[in-house]
């Protein structure tokens, strides 16, 4: 599944296109995606301008005017794809992995007016149909079950060691199952988990709340790991992501980061920190593997 730093790629290239945009006829071919479209789909947005494209967790959020928010996960193998009259957008770029562009499985496609007053459109291919689509008033948004109960982004201002402290005080639970909760940090997927822990050369099996001190403080190690959560994610968006699988950017070129992992699926491989000497172990933790290196990370 994409997890938040593909996500947001996937925002930054549909918001040249998306942002001002008029939405004229909305093509489906068929009634649902991992769960049925809403009823009168299309028609609830023909006509409506796309005042923003943003991100919730794993969630790309499209605010419409008549306050309704379009949200949409793209599930395990979905993407979208630009498409405009003169070819320009249809994907260019070298792939690292062939491209889902199989016609039977664009199962939306957005027909569009842009800000500049040019036709496009955005097509959703997605061959699992494991993503979702479904429009929601924007004042109900944060109280809606989807969003309710997640907790703080990586990548705002609010991850701080004193906000994170607040949410490990007390809890025995591994700090790789607490990272990934996502009423705790909301997006942080698998793959950046193993990377910030190796960053921080912390355990995924540590106890999470031996990283806050006796008065609920944050430890000068889970001040570190603040950080290193931040630069990961950040070095992620940057390189457009892990391009693992069936996942690749709005414009149809593919992310590299996976290039650059220290520990995520480098099992037996030697740690890549200078004079270490320890070799990466894959262990299983709450059924997902974990990628570590038992020799730095305490």
């Amino acid at each position: 599944m994409p997890e938040l730093p593909e996500v947001e790629t996937v925002k930054s290239g549909l918001q040249p296109v998306m942002e001002g945009a008029t939405i004229g006829r909305v093509e489906l071919s068929r009634p649902d995606l991992r769960f049925p479209l809403p009823p009168d789909f299309s028609e609830r947005l023909r006509g409506r301008t796309v005042l923003a494209l943003s991100r919730r967790a794993k969630y790309l959020l499209a605010d419409l005017s008549g306050d309704l928010v379009l949200a949409m996960h793209l599930g395990m193998s979905g993407s979208f794809r630009i498409e405009r009259d003169d070819g320009a957008g249809a994907m260019p770029g070298i792939f690292h992995h062939p491209r889902g562009t199989a016609r039977l499985h664009d199962h939306v496609v957005f027909e569009l007016v842009t800000a500049a007053g040019e036709p496009a459109r955005i097509v959703y291919n997605d061959p699992r149909r494991f993503g979702f689509m479904t429009l929601l008033p924007r004042a109900e948004l944060a109280e809606h079950p989807l969003f309710r109960h997640l907790g703080l982004e990586p990548t705002g201002n609010a991850l701080t060691p004193e906000a994170l402290a607040e949410r490990l005080a007390g809890r025995n639970t591994p700090l790789k199952a607490a990272l990934l909760d996502q009423t705790i940090i909301a997006g942080l997927g698998n793959i950046y988990v193993c990377e910030a822990l190796w960053r921080a050369r912390l355990s995924p099996r540590r106890r999470s709340a031996t990283l806050v001190d006796k008065r609920g403080r944050p430890t000068p190690r889970l001040a570190a790991l603040t950080g290193h959560i931040r630069e990961t994610i950040h070095d992620a968006i940057a390189a457009g992501g892990s391009s693992l699988r069936d996942y690749r950017q709005a414009d149809g070129s593919l992310g590299y980061f996976q290039h650059r992992f220290a520990v995520y699926d480098r099992e037996g491989e030697p740690c890549q920190r200078t004079a270490c000497g320890g070799i990466v172990r894959r262990i299983v933790q709450a059924g997902r593997s974990t990628f570590y290196c038992p020799a730095c990370q305490r």
